[in-house]
């Protein structure tokens, strides 16, 4: 295909350029005025933007959550990533306590088989593992490994494994994911309301308030350092958060934050309403103050990545609860947690472009290229250069597209945004040279998608 007269925006700039594509799938010339070839199918991109195809580094596609699960799969949700602009996601292998890694990460591996699009995958430890466990991993591609500071019951690790992985991880190239919550102290905060007869679901984010964010994250830092080791922090969701970031940052730290478009766009008001289940997410959404913070986070390159950590439910199943209670949940600690958002997320941070928060370079950097470099896929993925796998995305910032859950195709019955139009959705989206979506319509095919193995960070010891 030849991409002609299109704005093309990436590392390399903003200018005026024609992309040609090869059928190999990379991309073979980047330059003004290339003419058509026979056969070559050309696309007049004039007026339109053409940027890298979007990163999506944090995924959680057909997770188990107790008795509910995830409602995109592999196939339905990396078709909806498509038709929304992302053309490569990472999502996160969960090993639960008492199963080996590798396994899981074989299970994983099966499960993304019937993906449309490119797909790797990080490594999540709830336990203590050996050093040969991590090496393990990156041997298999999977060079990223997340902790949780949240959720002790099942989840949570303590300071001293997060230590030790990251130490283990910086030795061998890879980096580690932190959700940085004070868990223990949340726990007892919701194990209070409860006692107190405080079940509403508005206690979800009364429960975990932003300054055990900030702590977590300041906690983070500290570890890092002492390891020497970079650390990712996930969901930055409050301006104390960001502050802690940026603390860390300013003290020579290798930290990097990401945040979603859910913390962007919503706030806390939205959990007192009659479909307050619908919102449920952790970190829990924060007072609407928050998000111009979040907003001047990014635009100064506190914030590295947005990501969505996308994890939707049917209104069904948030109702049932993790205990898959036919007369519903029992109380908020028992609404599963997380939203849809794989299909929105460049439309709703181009949102910032729109009204002047970020630049389109921001955009393209936040979406693509920043998380691209970060977990081992640049410049194959997030780049427009010669070489690079042709992952193009051409953007018409004049278009409008509902929100609602039915005029998109993430499988929930239901959207966070309802009642919104996004000015700006894709015209066409290729991956790997592959047309897999045009005006929104979805013409790729499921189980296209392959496995990508990511490199580990240059200059480890290993």
């Amino acid at each position: 295909m030849l991409i002609r007269a299109g704005r093309v925006i990436d590392v390399a700039g903003d200018r005026l350029a024609d992309i040609r594509t090869g059928s190999d799938g990379k991309i073979v010339a980047v330059e003004p005025h290339l003419h058509g070839r026979p056969g070559e199918e050309v696309f007049e991109a004039g007026g339109l933007l053409v940027i890298p195809g979007g990163v999506d580094a944090h995924t959680h596609l057909n997770l188990p959550v107790g008795a509910a699960r995830a409602s995109d799969d592999f196939a339905s949700g990396t078709i909806a990533a498509a038709i929304g602009g992302t053309t490569t996601v990472v999502d996160y292998v969960t090993a639960y306590r008492g199963e080996e890694p590798r396994e899981a990460l074989a299970t994983w591996r099966r499960w993304a088989e019937p993906a449309a699009i490119d797909v790797g995958l990080h490594m999540t430890f709830t336990e203590a593992v050996s050093e040969s466990t991590v090496v393990a991993c990156i041997e298999q591609g999977v060079t990223s490994f997340k902790l949780y500071m949240a959720y002790p019951d099942s989840l949570q690790v303590d300071d001293g494994v997060i230590l030790d992985v990251m130490q283990s991880a910086g030795r061998h190239g890879g980096l580690v994911t932190l959700h940085a919550e004070n868990g223990s102290a949340i726990e007892r905060l919701r194990r209070q309301a409860v006692s107190a007869g405080r079940s509403a679901v508005i206690e979800h984010a009364r429960t975990r308030p932003a300054i055990l964010e900030a702590e977590a994250i300041t906690r983070a830092a500290a570890l890092a350092d002492v390891a020497g080791t970079p650390v990712y922090i996930v969901h930055v969701s409050s301006a104390p958060a960001l502050a802690a970031v940026r603390l860390a940052q300013e003290r020579g730290i290798s930290m990097v934050a990401e945040t979603c478009p859910q913390y962007l766009h919503l706030n806390e008001a939205v959990l007192l309403g009659p479909d307050g289940a619908d919102f449920v997410c952790t970190p829990p959404l924060r007072e609407a103050w928050h998000q111009e913070e979040l907003w001047e986070g990014l635009a100064r390159g506190t914030i590295h990545t947005v990501a969505t950590d996308h994890c939707p439910f049917t209104t069904a199943e948030r109702r049932a609860g993790i205990r898959g209670r036919p007369e519903g949940f029992a109380d908020f600690t028992e609404i599963p947690g997380g939203l849809p958002g794989i299909e929105t997320r460049l439309a709703l941070v181009w949102e910032g472009v729109n009204h002047g928060r970020i630049t389109i370079a921001d955009w393209v950097r936040l979406c693509a290229e920043a998380p691209a470099r970060t977990f081992g896929l640049w410049p194959t993925k997030g780049s427009l250069m010669v070489g690079a796998d042709a992952d193009v995305v051409v953007w018409d910032a004049a278009a409008e597209q509902p929100l609602t859950a039915g005029a998109l195709h993430m499988r929930t019955d239901h959207s966070p945004y309802a009642g919104r139009i996004a000015r700006g959705w894709p015209r066409l989206v290729l991956a790997r040279g592959r047309v897999v979506s045009r005006d929104g319509i979805f013409c790729g095919q499921a189980g296209w998608g392959r496995y990508l193995p990511r490199s580990p960070r240059p200059g480890a010891l290993g």
